[in-house]
């Protein structure tokens, strides 16, 4: 969970629900990206303009990179290696080689890019462009913007489910979600939800939303996209992602400083956890629980 109030990184743990660790980043840290063999954690400090790399297993930091510009969203490739960082002033995304620690290069994307994910196959990246009401989608292999699809107003966070067919992207001031067929590159649902959403998540055939002024996670049935239920958490929820098996949803709650943990088939409240001040966790923050390979 990152901190940005306490300028740090939580570690807590899920079974237990105890915070086992407090990592130090600085720069008031929002971002947070975990790679998929568990072995890294990317988080961005807006307002310290750097990217910190987090050793997960030995929970240290291992480096802070400079960067110039906003450093919001993160996003890491399926294999590890490059980094994406949405840069929130300069309308583009920082291409980073996280062992070379350097900007290797730079995507124009549309204004304010503040959420960022990566298709499962690696090959296409999305950027939810808050100022320009779009979504940009991007071909990695060459580093270009394919399509611009417009969607609801200020998109912040932007998720693909598993299969890598469709995008959710949650709309702060128009108060929907826009469902993106991603292979169409169009919207092909409008979804309303709560007051100020921020996040999706995807859970047991699910979307869970984050509406921050309404304090509660709007939950949609993914194949019908109709509204299945209102789920009261803290105030001013942000982060959100389900585990792995997806059984449970955890919703980071900004101004409660707590995480809400939500029984995906239920629908309900089944816990919470204790987190630092100002918690954001703004991307995918939980980590593998598999074995991982140590990296050189």
């Amino acid at each position: 969970m990152t901190n940005q109030a306490e300028d740090d990184l939580s570690v807590l743990d899920l079974d237990t629900g105890k915070a086992v660790a407090t990592i130090p980043i600085g720069g008031k840290p929002a971002g947070v990206a975990v790679s998929a063999d568990g072995a890294r954690v990317y988080v961005t400090s807006p307002d310290g303009k750097a990217l910190s790399i987090v050793d997960a297993a030995a929970r240290k930091l291992l480096h802070r990179m400079p960067l110039e510009g906003g450093p919001l969203g993160v996003a890491v490739h399926p294999s590890g290696s490059p980094v994406y960082v949405a840069d929130w002033y300069a309308s583009r995304i920082m291409v980073v080689d996280p062992e070379k620690r350097e900007v290797t290069g730079r995507i124009e994307v549309g204004k304010s890019p503040s959420g960022l994910a990566v298709t499962p196959d690696g090959k296409l990246l999305l950027s939810a462009d808050r100022e320009s009401n779009q979504v940009s989608i991007i071909d990695l292999a060459t580093e270009k913007v394919l399509a611009a699809v417009p969607v609801g107003e200020h998109p912040f966070g932007v998720t693909i489910d598993a299969e890598g067919k469709r995008a959710y992207t949650a709309n702060v001031t128009s108060n929907d979600v826009s469902v993106i067929d991603i292979a169409a590159r169009k919207v092909v649902g409008t979804v309303p939800v709560g007051e100020r959403p921020y996040v999706v998540g995807l859970a047991n055939g699910r979307a869970f939303v984050t509406d921050q002024y309404a304090g509660q996670v709007s939950v949609f049935d993914t194949a019908t996209l109709r509204p299945l239920k209102d789920v009261p958490v803290g105030e001013y929820p942000e982060g959100l992602q389900a585990s792995r098996d997806g059984k449970r949803v955890y919703v980071v709650n900004w101004a409660s400083n707590t995480v809400t943990v939500i029984d995906s088939e239920t629908l309900k409240s089944v816990g919470e956890m204790k987190t630092g001040d100002g918690p954001r966790a703004f991307g995918l923050f939980i980590r593998p629980t598999a074995p991982i390979q140590q990296r050189p």
